[in-house]
């Protein structure tokens, strides 16, 4: 084979093809680590919105317990005894109805928390906050300002111990109501957004 001939077939050969781009190939761990970044974007926020509710929960249980003992504790005697008002025994009634069911919440979500097991379904757990936080919040809300101008009245006339306990089982109502009302506007938001699925 001569020189000329050498030529030839070089000439004859296609060139080699270059490898890939440095840049087609980072392009792809971006995406990659884009996306995997956003899931656990989504599961931190998730986990605070649970943590979240667990606190607002917590918070109406303590409120609504204090509430209810409070209000259980104010008997002093004569016209002074919480029994003797429909408004007061309103007012009890809605804080236990309330510690009780903030005490199954509570509970609930530690149990999935430590365990990671959901009890129900997102779809229903979401529906039954919701439901289960407006209407506890409402009778809450209901029983406070039912027993306000009661307690207004006989501060005017008397302001002693039996009518300062019954302004702080009152006022633990509102604040039990206020957390039950932001952790309903939680799982109202959870609802329309379909962030269960």
């Amino acid at each position: 084979m001569t020189d000329t001939d050498a030529h030839k077939v070089t000439d004859v050969l296609p060139e080699p093809t270059p490898p890939p781009a440095a840049g087609n190939g980072e392009r792809q761990v971006p995406e990659i680590s884009t996306g995997v970044s956003e899931i656990v974007r989504r599961w931190k926020r998730e986990d605070l919105v649970k943590r979240g509710c667990l606190i607002l929960h917590g918070l109406a249980l303590v409120f609504s317990l204090i509430a209810f003992i409070v209000m259980a504790s104010n008997t002093h005697g004569d016209w002074k005894d919480f029994d003797k008002y429909e408004e007061y025994r309103y007012v009890l009634a809605i804080a236990i109805l309330s510690s009780i069911y903030t005490g199954f919440q509570v509970l609930r979500q530690i149990l999935e928390l430590s365990t990671g097991k959901e009890s129900f379904s997102r779809q229903r757990l979401a529906l039954i906050g919701f439901v289960g936080d407006q209407v506890v919040a409402y009778m809450l809300l209901s029983a406070a300002s039912s027993a306000v101008p009661l307690t207004n009245r006989m501060r005017e006339n008397n302001d002693n111990i039996f009518t300062d306990s019954s302004v702080a089982a009152i006022s633990m109502e509102f604040l039990a109501f206020f957390a039950l009302a932001v952790s309903a506007l939680i799982s109202g938001h959870k609802l329309s957004n379909k962030s269960y699925i």
